[in-house]
């Protein structure tokens, strides 16, 4: 793809434009179509913002829908990285407030949008430390001790991490450092980040107004979970092996198809489970069966578009209820799930 003419184009105009960068993974017409918006005058922050941010959701939901592979989408990544490193270069900005710390959660390697949040600070002059994706809880906190940090700042795509998050926080609380976080693995509207006691920022402009606001962001909201006294959450965990044989014995003997499958697809159908069991999981530990339910929704139209009837996933959660008669919580919520398969 050669070089988009010179246009008057805001970065709305320019989004289609843009996107047909990423489809062909062109990271050169790509980084133009950025750099040109910011010789037109359009500020940093909105070309990171309303264009690079929306266009890279649009790339998740070509996934979800199998209209992109895993590597085409790992593609359009690697250009919307480099088109937000091209922007970051040619806006210096000297910091003059304190030292943000940006990380993703361990084993959360969705990198950009947490990148994403870290030149919107740095655009509004915090100083920025991005430590990338999954990084460990140990090795987080021994960072926040040797660095002078104002805040730090956690990422987190997807909610059934949420457990693990939980600990990610304890740790920094443990180091003493004011904690936001973002990422839709705190849900929507950050439900499950106030129930863990934790600031969530919606954005990226919301995590910049958290951090002005000094006062609020060293009172954090109260924890909500009093829901782990019982032992469903812990019992789930050491289910989880079992729970992923069988439901693949149950649909190995239900679906004949499946003697046929690929390495691939048998890998992708363990995978599958153990996501379902995870979900699960994480809605257990939070106490709200919209995380499971949400959950369900969206990989019925994932398996939809892979051409696998939504019956299967049906009948994997009734086995699974009839597994886990004894942990009420989830027991409900794979019943909420159900409905969510049928509906």
């Amino acid at each position: 793809m050669t070089a988009p003419a010179p246009t008057a184009a805001g970065p709305v105009e320019a989004y289609p434009e843009f996107l047909d960068c990423l489809a062909a993974a062109d990271e050169y017409a790509a980084t133009d179509v950025a750099l040109r918006l910011l010789e037109e005058g359009v500020p940093a922050e909105r070309v990171l913002l309303d264009l690079i941010a929306p266009a890279q959701e649009q790339v998740g939901r070509w996934w979800q829908r199998n209209v992109w592979s895993v590597a085409q989408e790992h593609a359009a990544t690697h250009v919307s990285e480099r088109a937000v490193a091209a922007v970051a270069a040619h806006t210096r900005v000297r910091p003059h407030l304190g030292r943000v710390v940006v990380s993703c959660m361990d084993g959360e390697w969705h990198a950009l949008p947490a990148r994403l949040v870290g030149e919107v600070l740095r655009l509004r002059g915090w100083d920025v430390a991005f430590l990338g994706a999954s990084v460990p809880a140990a090795h987080l906190v021994s960072y926040l001790h040797r660095d002078d940090a104002h805040a730090v700042a956690l990422a987190c795509a997807l909610p059934m991490r949420l457990p693990d998050a939980h600990r990610m926080i304890e740790a920094c609380r443990r180091a003493d450092v004011p904690i936001l976080v973002g990422g839709r693995g705190f849900g929507p509207d950050g439900r499950w980040a106030r129930r863990l006691g934790v600031h969530w920022a919606g954005d990226a402009t919301a995590a910049a107004d958290l951090l002005a606001d000094e006062r609020r962001l060293h009172r954090p909201p109260s924890e909500d979970l009093d829901h782990l006294a019982d032992d469903e959450y812990p019992g789930l965990v050491k289910s989880r092996a079992d729970l992923i044989d069988t439901g693949l014995r149950d649909l190995t003997a239900r679906v004949p198809s499946m003697a046929d499958y690929t390495t691939a697809q048998f890998d992708s159908t363990v995978s599958d489970l153990g996501h379902i069991v995870d979900f699960l999981t994480a809605a257990v530990y939070v106490d709200d069966d919209a995380l499971f339910t949400s959950f369900i929704a969206w990989m019925v139209e994932v398996l939809d578009s892979r051409k696998v009837p939504p019956h299967t996933l049906d009948r994997v959660l009734d086995v699974y209820a009839e597994t886990l008669h004894d942990f009420p919580r989830a027991h409900r919520f794979l019943h909420a799930g159900r409905a969510a398969v049928r509906s």
